[in-house]
């Protein structure tokens, strides 16, 4: 994560939500372990979902900030934090992905308020698309705290801006449509203003360590990055990368079951 050096104070919440352009959901292998790891370590507590026994809704007091679901061995992927991207028909938006040759592995399908579908980039960061059918009724998230932030590491980030531009209709001038802009070597995504994602390049697709591959980087912003890494590590995760920056200071963990973290107390993708 790069965030900006222009100083840190308090951005209104992320564009991530159940009514927002962003979702991110957890596919794990078993739901009741992961609660019971998150539930500690983020502060969260679970609902049941509308998909079933094997979804929950992880929120922080009444507010849903994520997913989850035991569907990594259904669908035989690994297990991930996964974005999953707003889109008008998804449909097209799948055929937008083999077009450009990206993949869809699973989808679209049926799935409670919408259809989805999951996907990886032609670099191979996974990544899902989402076409709600039903109004969200959920509370947006307080200003003064974001639900989650993104980072996309790829091998060129102007390949990839325009991949998911493509896709997802990133400055298109449509109605709702995010923008990008440029900030030397990344891509700054923009909705209704406020930043979601930063992509960046130098990712290398055949490296062995996950955190140098092509992958989306879901970061969660704590008030305390130390704590959180103590009680994350005392529920059995492990440290994979720490660091420090004026800005603020970050950490990646791997909880229990494989999935890849980050918890940050800087709040948002970069400052205006």
């Amino acid at each position: 994560m790069t965030p900006s050096t222009s100083g840190t104070a308090p951005a209104r919440a992320a564009l991530t939500g159940s009514a927002a352009p962003c979702w991110v959901n957890l596919m794990t292998r078993d739901l009741e372990s992961a609660q019971e790891f998150y539930g500690p370590v983020m502060g969260w507590t679970f609902r049941p979902g509308r998909l079933g026994q094997d979804f929950s809704v992880a929120r922080r007091g009444d507010v849903p900030v994520a997913g989850m679901g035991a569907v990594a061995t259904a669908f035989r992927v690994a297990v991930a934090w996964t974005p999953y991207f707003a889109v008008r028909d998804a449909d097209v938006a799948a055929s937008r992905i083999r077009e450009r040759s990206g993949t869809v592995a699973v989808g679209p399908l049926t799935l409670g308020k919408g259809r989805g579908a999951l996907a990886a980039d032609r670099d191979g960061a996974g990544f899902g698309i989402w076409e709600r059918t039903e109004p969200a009724t959920s509370p947006p998230a307080p200003d003064d705290h974001a639900h989650a932030w993104l980072r996309l590491r790829t091998r060129s980030a102007f390949d990839a801006a325009i991949f998911y531009g493509e896709v997802l209709d990133w400055a298109s001038g449509l109605p709702g449509a995010c923008e990008v802009s440029y900030a030397k070597d990344e891509v700054i995504v923009q909705c209704g203003g406020r930043q979601l994602a930063r992509i960046s390049s130098g990712a290398v697709e055949a490296a062995p360590d996950p955190l140098v591959r092509p992958h989306w980087q879901v970061n969660f912003p704590v008030d305390d990055v130390g704590g959180t890494i103590e009680v994350a590590r005392a529920h059995g995760a492990s440290l994979m990368e720490e660091l420090s920056r004026p800005e603020g200071r970050e950490a990646t963990l791997v909880d229990p079951d494989g999935g890849l973290f980050t918890v940050t107390d800087v709040h948002r993708a970069s400052d205006d």
